[in-house]
């Protein structure tokens, strides 16, 4: 069974930081791309970030390019988002996804797998 579970989320000042984590299992980890994607209350999905089987490449939206930073784990099975210089506009529930082989970096309909989310709040 494929899982994947997301921790890390908070309540967080303007200006902070945090570091979300997404572990999983029951799948190749390493075989592939992993895709941050976050719901802000009222709006559709967003994709945030993707990484590379390997970690050698990476892609952000626009909205968070410069202040998050996507990462992996493969011994561990685990995909990380540093989040630095937090805005209120940031505030979302984050979930880890999997890419499969034919999905286009930014697509969200492709995605095959979703953690249950976890929330970011960031105060004004």
């Amino acid at each position: 069974e494929v899982r994947l579970v997301e921790s890390g989320g908070g309540v967080v000042q303007s200006g902070g930081s945090l570091r979300l984590s997404c572990a999983t299992s029951g799948f190749r980890f390493m075989s592939y791309d992993m895709s941050w994607v976050r719901q802000a209350p009222g709006k559709g999905p967003e994709w945030v970030s993707r990484i590379s089987t390997g970690g050698a490449n990476t892609s952000y939206a626009d909205s968070v390019k410069g202040r998050f930073t996507i990462s992996r784990d493969n011994a561990k099975n685990m995909v990380f988002l540093q989040m630095n210089s937090l805005k209120p506009e940031d505030t979302a529930l984050y979930y880890c996804a999997r890419d499969p082989p034919w999905a286009r970096v930014g697509e969200l309909v492709s995605k095959d797998y979703w953690g249950q989310g976890t929330q970011v709040t960031v105060s004004s």
